[in-house]
This record gives C-alpha cells, structure tokens and sequence, in this order.
C-alpha cells in the first residue's frame, strides 16, 4: 500500500541519520567498570536485550534478566556467563503483558535487593490480531506502556536509592509514522493495525520518558532509537521489511550500541534527563518530537481511563502523565 511505501522511504531515510550519528561514538566512554552495579533488562535473552546483556556481564555488572521465557532465559544466561566469566547473572520470569504480576515482582524485587543502578526496558511486542490480556487490556499496550510503565513506577523509589541510576527505555524511529492519540489507548477503533499500533506505543514510550524525568530529577531517564536492527522480533513481527532491508539491518551488537552508552558512560550523566537519542545524538527536546504533530486529547479522556480500568493509583498516575502531554 502507499502507506507502507511511505512509511518504507521514511524508514530508510532516517536510517541514514542514523548512521551518521553513531560515527560520534567514543570508544573511551566506554573504558568503564560496572562492578557493584546492578543492571535490569527486560527482554535480555535475545536480540538487543542479550547483547547488552553481554556487554554489561564483560564489565562486571550485576545482570538482572527479565524474561518471559524459561528455557531460553536458560540458555542465553548460560551463554553470557561463559563468555563472560561473570557468574553474578540472574534470570526473573515476568510476562510483561500481564500487569499485575508484573507489579508483584517489581516489589518484590525491591524487597530482595538493595540497589538497582540501571533499568533498561527492552521487552516489547508487536501483534497484528487485536489481543486482549488476563485484565482486559490490548496485549500491546498492555506490554509495551502499561508493564514498562508499573516496572519503572515501581522501582523508582529503589532507583533513587541507588548510585547513579538511570533508566533506559528502548523506542523506535518508527514512531515518526504517528501521531500521538489519547482517546483510543485500546486500539478500538477501526480496523487493527499491529505495525501503526506499535508505532504509537512508541511513541507513548517517549512521551512517559520526559514526564518521569521532571518528576524525578535524581534519576537520569532516556530514550532512544536502536536503528533498524535484525533481530528475532523483526522477522517475525515484519517479514516483508526485514526481506526488504537485507543487510541494511544493523547487528544486534550494533542495535546495542547506543543502550550500552546510555547504561554505561560516564558522560551521559552530566546530560539532560528526559532526552530521545539516536547514536550519541540527543534531540535538544523531546516534546518536539513527540507533540508538534499530535492532536489535542479531547475532554472525555479522563473519564475513559476511569470507566475502562479499576482506579489504582498506577492507573490515575498514567493518566496524569498523559495528560500532562496536551501541556507539551
């Protein structure tokens, strides 16, 4: 369809942004020790999340596993710490689409340990059937907002406790195809688009980055775009893209570059929280990108949080975050 070409072309340009903006990486940035720190990655048995878990491992950090998968948790875990030598690697089994186990382990977690330096949100999903989870919510949200939204609300108290913490989430550039909505957080209406909809929790991910990071000043918050990565997710979630780019697709390793920074260097704390990335390259204000083509939310949009979802106090607290965007 055109939609697809355009969106196709957009993709491609923006790649070569991309690959102009990673030539700034300094290697020397990176000539750092993470012992001592603990590091919370979600979605770390393949694809980005292993490869920076693997880096992270080599520098002597504390890896913190979050997978949804048993057995390949198990196995990728067993890789790193071969490779690695480091034996302090952890594996938690959390589906993420299922929020309130994911906020059951969040604060146990908290109560198990002490410290945690560095929480990167990897795990995501893309489905192209409209989904609903064991609560009702549409599995892509629910995953790709919603479980990073409770997991990072609810260790930030333990973030703030800890030396030099950061949270990382993993977007895409592929959020530039939308704008960003709030009166249809469910994918209702119309008809289902699995790609458009993940595009617009990407979206979503940018916009939940700057918010926390100007309610929570102590913690140093980012979000960034991996490039255009071959990964196990892109094949099967865009077989028709990952055939057209061929060997235009970053390495894992290379999709993982910019995370490893962002978890590790040194310079980025003396940066602005709350900024979008891609390479070394931060966009000056992320509200730009994630406001100046968006439509406005209309009225009704906190009664429909209210009247779609139980009233807790993580819901009312991602209200407000979203709300606070028609403000941007």
């Amino acid at each position: 369809s055109s939609m697809y070409n355009s969106t196709n072309i957009l993709i491609i340009n923006y790649m070569k942004g991309y690959e102009e903006a990673c030539k700034s990486f300094e290697p020397k940035d990176l000539e750092v020790s993470a012992v001592g720190r603990h590091f919370m990655i979600t979605g770390a048995n393949s694809g980005i999340g292993r490869a920076t878990a693997m880096v992270v491992a080599k520098k002597g950090g504390t890896v913190h596993m979050v997978c949804r998968n048993k057995g390949r948790a198990e196995e990728a875990r067993a890789a790193i710490v071969n490779e690695s030598g480091n034996t302090e690697v952890f594996i938690h089994i959390v589906d993420l689409s299922q929020t309130h186990k994911v906020s059951q382990f969040a604060e146990n977690f908290k109560k198990q340990f002490s410290s945690l330096n560095v929480l990167i949100n990897n795990a995501g999903c893309m489905l192209h059937k409209r989904e609903l989870n064991a609560e009702g919510l549409e599995k892509n949200f629910a995953t790709n907002i919603m479980g990073v939204y409770i997991l990072t609300q609810t260790l930030i108290p333990l973030l703030q406790m800890s030396r030099d913490p950061r949270v990382i989430t993993v977007s895409s550039g592929g959020m530039l195809v939308q704008k960003l909505r709030f009166d249809d957080l469910q994918s209702e209406k119309g008809s289902f688009d699995g790609l458009m909809v993940y595009a617009q929790n990407k979206r979503q991910q940018v916009v939940l980055t700057e918010q926390w990071a100007k309610a929570n000043p102590l913690i140093h918050f980012s979000v960034m775009h991996p490039g255009w990565v071959d990964t196990p997710a892109v094949s099967s979630s865009m077989p028709e893209f990952h055939h057209m780019m061929g060997e235009r697709l970053r390495t894992v390793e290379q999709g993982a570059d910019t995370v490893v920074w962002l978890a590790l260097s040194r310079v980025v704390s003396r940066m602005c929280s709350g900024q979008f990335f891609q390479g070394e390259q931060q966009e000056s204000d992320a509200s730009r990108i994630t406001s100046s083509p968006s439509t406005p939310a209309d009225d009704s949009f906190p009664l429909q949080i209210v009247s779609l979802f139980p009233p807790t106090s993580l819901w009312l607290g991602l209200t407000v975050l979203l709300m606070r965007c028609r403000l941007l």
